[in-house]
């Protein structure tokens, strides 16, 4: 029954509402039936229906006023249908420019109804799907690799699709962490719902609460209105949540019981709210290191972390890069409409050879900005930098931000010194005029090898 469509009826008339659900439920709906707005709402509260088949006229809150309710807290979250026994050509037009999906007279033909209900469904299920569209034509870039690492990485997505297990996906900045979140939603059995992406370092830490579990209409200040959070909106689906040890020790807390319990609370409100997702998580942090900071939970860690996919860095997987070269000249090409000959022999061989500290992101970056600024058909990076050739240590310079490129030069620095002092720590500190502990922290953060 969980899997059937579910649709809230809400009518004052007890005959009515029967002879609805009766309708409903045998063509395979999942039917719940309120007689007021006052318990459609505190139905809403507890459990998600995407679409809402309404009365206008009934005592207290009528129709209309519940349509705009629902538009305010749900948005395109829930569609609604309207049905009257009394309606007029002025408040058909109100209520399709409120968002109501439809109007109906009641004592229509059940197959106008029905109809209704059936292009309502098509929608909700097309907004949940939409990405999938977009992402379909990248597949084969996705998820096809020359390299052992990588190859594991997708057979490891193969194998705990289908579960509900918590998965952490690590790796450095750029990499595709979010790519291997989507593919993982997109194999499960929850496929034909929500894949809600948050980054957790773009919310202060009393913001991303909101975000995440919804509030109440004057719950803080500035909250004026009821909303929705990410874990309720996308119910049923994958919340991915990337950047997660950027998360702070409080937030940490609430989310745990929200795992452990499955229930959210709304800021604001102490009703507890059924949920259903799958947490795939990501990071760049090494998030053992923070645990032992004290600026990570180890208990969270472990609840988030069943299965760990590593993904490597594309200075490690060098054999895909002429591929990926391939693939964001065609994709800039299409989305730019510049047609591309070639690119000449010093910038392919600097892209062949360059590694990437920035990852597939830099990558991109690179090639979008020698698209743009070709002016005859062939790729030169000189173009792109007020240089006569290309050179490595400039050439990050224009393609990140500065905080990317701050940790890029970071990690180099202290790759090339303690390459110089033969990966004796206290030797380079010594010579980088800093502590040892600075920099073994520096080290643990940028997962450096030593040995």
């Amino acid at each position: 029954m969980s899997d059937l469509f579910k649709i809230l009826v809400v009518d004052d008339e007890a005959d009515a509402r029967e002879s609805m659900q009766m309708l409903l439920n045998s063509v395979g709906y999942q039917v719940k039936t309120a007689q007021s707005v006052a318990q459609a709402l505190n139905i809403l509260e507890v459990e998600y229906y995407p679409l809402v088949i309404t009365d206008i006229m009934m005592p207290g809150m009528n129709g209309i006023e519940f349509l705009n309710k629902i538009k305010e807290c749900y948005k395109e979250n829930i569609e609604v249908i309207m049905v009257t026994g009394y309606g007029s050509i002025e408040t058909a037009v109100q209520t399709i420019k409120m968002g109501a999906f439809s109007y109906l007279m009641k004592g229509s033909k059940p197959e106008d109804l029905l109809l209704d209900i059936k292009k309502a469904k098509s929608l909700i299920e097309l907004k949940a799907e939409q990405y999938q569209n977009t992402k379909q034509r990248n597949k084969k870039f996705h998820l096809t690799s020359k390299n052992p690492k990588m190859q594991e990485v997708w057979e490891m997505v193969n194998r705990v699709a289908d579960s509900n297990a918590n998965v952490l996906i690590t790796g450095e900045t750029g990499v595709g962490k979010e790519i291997v979140a989507r593919e993982i939603h997109l194999k499960s059995k929850r496929s034909n719902k929500l894949f809600i992406p948050l980054n957790c370092q773009n919310y202060p830490d009393k913001l991303i609460e909101s975000e995440l579990f919804g509030h109440e209409k004057g719950a803080f200040t500035g909250a004026v209105t009821k909303r929705v959070g990410k874990i309720e909106a996308g119910n049923g689906g994958t919340i991915f949540l990337d950047e997660i040890g950027e998360m702070s020790l409080a937030t940490q807390v609430t989310l745990l019981r929200v795992l452990e319990a499955k229930q959210i609370e709304r800021i604001g409100s102490n009703r507890l709210i059924d949920v259903d997702f799958r947490l795939v998580s990501a990071t760049n942090r090494n998030l053992h290191q923070r645990v032992k900071e004290g600026l990570f939970r180890e208990d969270f860690l472990y609840r988030i972390n069943t299965i760990e996919i590593k993904v490597p860095p594309l200075r490690e997987r060098k054999e895909d890069i002429p591929s990926l070269i391939d693939f964001f000249i065609r994709k800039y090409m299409h989305d730019t409409g510049k047609h591309i000959e070639r690119m000449d022999r010093d910038t392919e061989k600097f892209l062949l050879e360059y590694d990437y500290y920035g990852n597939i992101r830099e990558m991109k970056n690179m090639i979008e900005r020698m698209v743009l600024l070709s002016k005859d058909g062939i790729l030169r990076l000189s173009e792109t930098l007020d240089v006569s050739s290309p050179k490595q240590g400039d050439a990050r310079i224009p393609f990140l931000p500065y905080k990317e490129a701050k940790q890029n030069f970071e990690r180099q620095y202290i790759c090339a010194i303690l390459e110089s002092c033969d990966n004796n720590i206290s030797k380079a500190a010594e010579k980088m005029k800093m502590s040892r502990r600075q920099l073994f922290n520096k080290i643990q953060e940028y997962e450096i090898e030593t040995k």
